[in-house]
């Protein structure tokens, strides 16, 4: 009885209350704890730590064989009756269903990497606190101090996570993607990098712009699926609005019919609104066309060239505004009104006075106190 309490103790020193099989059995061949202990050491461990190796990169692959499945069944999937018919007639225009449909399969195939990503980080830190703990780490500690850095870390990288959690739902709403046409409000130009960290865009200047995802508060598209250019042609107010109509209809006509645009560019044939604004010296007249996706400025302009050329050979005036100046020299001004004031005074002196002017009242008395002399002067003699 005694030699199985001392044999029970020295297993428990030799291989722990939770011994493995080879400890266990190498100590009961051998009766050795050094053997023992470097039997657990050199054989148990090694292949418990590569079967869990094996197993979390069995999980991982599983992941993401599954992930992609679902994100080729998102992008394979018809949602109209009318795309199954594209493909099966082959390569040609697409429709605006089929382009949406290539957007959400583009849109996919990023959340599916965003999520494997994640999934396979996840499944080996997990397989890495599981070796940790055959190695006899005490993972208490490290749980602790990482949940205490976590929290500091939270406090000092909000930003950073605010970004990401935006980042990800910009890709999970598709507000946009590289190519697209956008304004973020700090930016606007061609998205040429979308991460769940950061948006990359070039503008017109070519000026690249790196917009954290936490920042942006809108997003206005100008190429999602489609565009629209839009044109106000103003015309003079005394044209004829029905022959302008007609010119621009012809224009648009000539546009659509045209290979190189109403192939490749256009979407749909362009239209008049009518009349939109009836402005200080003009009559705007409004012309829409429906473009493929960030085509709509070179419409616009070849528009533009297109209606200049019709106007001209029709007769038809384009409106601009005008402002008459009169330009008075200083010097002459001011020579002018020198010779004027002699004339004047010359004028003054010739002319006679008045018999209807007013006299002054000393002059009156005068003349009154003048009578009564000569009245007196009688009555004596």
């Amino acid at each position: 009885m005694t030699n199985l309490l001392a044999q029970s103790e020295g297993l428990l020193d030799a291989c722990g209350a939770q011994g493995s099989y080879i400890c266990e059995q190498v100590y009961e061949w051998t009766n050795n704890k050094l053997l023992a202990t470097g039997a657990d050491w050199l054989l148990d461990r090694p292949i418990r730590i590569l079967l869990i190796v094996v197993l979390a990169w069995t999980a991982s692959k599983i992941l993401q064989r599954s992930v992609l499945k679902f994100a080729q069944t998102i992008a394979n999937s018809p949602t109209d009756p009318r795309l199954q018919t594209l493909r099966e007639r082959g390569p040609g225009k697409l429709l605006m269903e089929e382009r949406e449909l290539k957007r959400a399969a583009a849109r996919a195939e990023t959340i599916g990497l965003v999520l494997r990503s994640l999934g396979v980080a996840g499944i080996w830190m997990v397989a890495l606190f599981m070796i940790l703990g055959q190695l006899d780490i005490d993972l208490a500690p490290l749980i602790a101090g990482a949940g205490i850095g976590g929290l500091a870390l939270g406090f000092g990288a909000q930003s950073i996570v605010k970004d990401f959690l935006s980042g990800l739902f910009m890709l999970i709403e598709d507000q946009y993607g590289v190519g697209d046409i956008v304004d973020v409000g700090s930016a606007s130009g061609t998205v040429e990098k979308v991460s769940l960290r950061s948006t990359t865009i070039r503008d017109v200047k070519g000026t690249v712009w790196h917009v954290p995802n936490g920042v942006i508060s809108r997003v206005g598209n100008s190429s999602q699926l489609w565009s629209r250019a839009l044109l106000d042609v103003e015309v003079a107010y005394d044209t004829d609005l029905d022959l302008a109509r007609d010119v621009i209809q012809q224009v648009g006509d000539s546009l659509w019919e045209d290979p190189e645009w109403g192939g490749d560019e256009l979407m749909e044939r362009p239209e008049i609104w009518g009349v939109q604004d009836l402005g200080a010296s003009a009559v705007a007249l409004r012309l829409v066309v429906k473009t493929e996706p960030s085509k709509q400025w070179a419409v616009e302009r070849e528009l533009r060239m297109r209606l200049k050329v019709a106007f001209d050979k029709a007769g038809i005036e384009i409106p601009f505004p005008q402002q008459t100046v009169w330009h008075r020299n200083v010097d002459s001004v001011s020579h002018e009104a020198k010779a004027a004031k002699p004339a004047e005074k010359a004028e003054s002196e010739d002319k006679p006075e008045s018999e209807d002017e007013p006299k002054s009242e000393a002059q009156q008395n005068k003349k009154t106190s003048k009578v009564g002399s000569d009245s007196e002067s009688q009555a004596e003699s």
